[in-house]
C-alpha cells in the first residue's frame, strides 16, 4: 500500500528555543563556576606545590572550553528543519560531542605524561600543603552540585550533549577527590602519591572522553537505539488495532531525538484509506508513548514481504485492464463493469469485478455472465482468481 509519511515532524520553533534557553542557562552557570575553580586550582596548585591540583585545574579549564562548545552547539542544533536539513540540525550537537571527547582525550594524555615523568624523576616530586587540600575540597562540593543541576536539566530536555557535560562536571568532582587523597598522602609522608593521583585523574578523563566520543560516533553512523528502547517501540506498534505483524523495524538517533521506520502488516483486503488510517495511528501512538521518538515512517504491507514472493513483476493496473478488455471484447457484460479491484498477493493477482445487479435477473444468468468473464482470463498465468460481484 506504500508509505504513510508527511513532512518530518520536528520540535516546533518555541520548543526548540526553550531547549536552547535551558541549555544556555545551565551551561553559563557551569562556565562561571569552572572559570573560578580553574583559576583557583591552578594558582593554589602552583603556589602550594601540587601538580595533581594543577592537573585538576586544567581539567576545570577544559570544562570551561566545553561549556562554550555546548552553548554554540545547542544554539545551532536547535534550529528548525529547512530545505537543506529536512531532519533538522540535531546532529550538530553530536559532532560537537565527538569534538568534546577528543579535547578531553588530549587533556588526559598531557596530564598522564606529566605525572609519569615526575614519577620517573623523584627530584620533581612536590610537597603540597593544607591550602591545596582545602581548594580540592571546595572543588568536590561545587562540581557535584553542578553535576546534579546539569543532569536534571539534561533529562528534562533530553539532551545527550548536556548529559555528557554533566558527567564532565562529575569527572571533575571525582578527580578532585583523587587529588585530596594524593595531597593527603603526600602530607603524610608518601611523596609519590600526589603524582599517582594526577595520573589517576588523567585516566578518568580519558575514560570519560572515550565514552562520550564512542557514543556520538555510533549516532553519526546511524546505530540503532538500545535494545530495550527498540523492544518498547515494538510493543507500542503491536498494541495498535489493525496491526497484524511488524518487521523491518529500524531506529536511529538525531541529536536528542530518535527517528523510526517500520513495515506493518495489515489485512490484505483493507481499503487504502483504512490502511493509511492504521499507519497514522501507529505513528501517533509511538510519538506519544516513546519520549525521544520525534517521527515515524510507516510502510503498509498486505503480507510479510520478507517471507512471501514479491509482486513487483506483475503488470500494473493500466496494463492489466488493457489485456482484460482485449480478452473480454466479445462479452456484453464487460461494458457494464463498474469497478475492478486488484489484490497483489504472494506473487499473484486476485481480481474482483463489480457488475450491476440488474444485469442478471436470476442465479443462472449470474453464473453464465461470471463464466463468460472467467473463461478467457485463464490464459493469464499471473491471475490466481477472478471473483464477480453483483450489486
Amino acid at each position: 500500500m506504500g508509505h504513510s509519511h508527511a513532512h518530518p515532524v520536528l520540535p516546533a520553533g518555541n520548543k526548540a528555543d526553550e531547549r536552547y534557553q535551558a541549555t544556555r542557562r545551565v551551561t553559563i552557570v557551569g562556565a562561571v563556576v569552572n572559570l573560578v575553580l580553574s583559576i583557583g586550582k591552578v594558582a593554589i596548585g602552583i603556589v602550594g606545590g601540587s601538580p595533581a591540583l594543577v592537573a585538576d585545574g586544567i581539567h576545570s579549564l577544559s570544562d570551561l572550553l566545553t561549556d562554550i562548545m555546548v552553548v554554540w552547539a545547542a544554539k545551532h542544533g536547535s534550529k528548525d528543519a529547512d530545505e537543506d536539513h529536512p531532519y533538522g540540525h540535531g546532529r550538530i550537537e553530536t559532532v560537537f560531542t565527538v569534538a568534546l571527547g577528543v579535547v578531553l582525550l588530549l587533556v588526559a594524555a598531557g596530564i598522564i605524561y606529566d605525572a609519569a615523568s615526575r614519577l620517573f624523576h623523584p627530584e620533581r616530586l612536590t610537597h603540597p600543603g593544607v591550602l591545596a587540600l582545602v581548594m580540592a575540597a571546595i572543588s568536590v562540593v561545587s562540581k557535584e552540585v553542578l553535576y546534579l543541576y546539569t543532569l536534571r536539566v539534561a533529562k528534562r530536555i533530553r539532551s545527550n550533549l548536556l548529559k555528557a557535560n554533566a558527567w564532565h562536571h562529575r569527572s571533575d568532582a571525582i578527580s578532585s577527590i583523587v587529588v585530596i587523597v594524593g595531597i593527603g598522602g603526600t602530607m603524610a609522608g608518601l611523596p609519590y602519591l600526589d603524582a599517582i593521583a594526577a595520573a589517576a585523574v588523567g585516566l578518568m578523563i580519558a575514560k570519560i572522553a572515550w565514552d562520550l566520543g564512542w557514543h556520538a560516533v555510533h549516532e553519526l553512523v546511524d546505530t540503532a537505539l538500545e535494545a530495550e528502547r527498540v523492544e518498547a517501540i515494538r510493543q507500542v506498534i503491536q498494541s495498535v488495532d489493525g496491526v497484524n505483524e511488524l518487521h523491518t523495524l529500524r531506529t536511529r538517533r538525531m541529536g536528542a531525538d530518535a527517528l523510526v521506520d517500520v513495515h506493518i502488516q495489515v489485512d490484505p483486503l483493507l481499503s487504502v484509506s483504512e490502511g493509511h488510517h492504521i499507519s497514522e495511528r501507529v505513528r501517533q501512538q509511538v510519538i506519544r508513548e516513546i519520549d525521544e521518538v520525534q517521527d515515524v515512517l510507516v510502510h503498509i504491507d498486505p503480507e510479510d514481504d520478507e517471507q512471501i514472493a514479491l509482486s513487483a513483476h506483475l503488470p500494473s493496473r493500466q496494463v492489466l485492464l488493457a489485456r482484460l478488455r482485449e480478452l473480454w471484447q466479445d462479452s456484453a457484460a464487460a461494458g457494464q463493469i463498474r469497478r475492478v479491484t486488484l489484490h497483489y498477493l504472494d506473487g499473484k493477482l486476485r481480481v474482483e469485478v463489480y457488475l450491476p445487479l440488474e444485469l442478471a435477473s436470476d442465479e443462472a444468468e449470474r453464473q453464465r455472465l461470471t463464466a463468460a468473464l472467467r473463461q478467457p482470463v485463464q490464459a493469464l498465468a499471473e491471475i490466481e482468481s477472478l471473483t464477480v460481484h453483483y450489486s
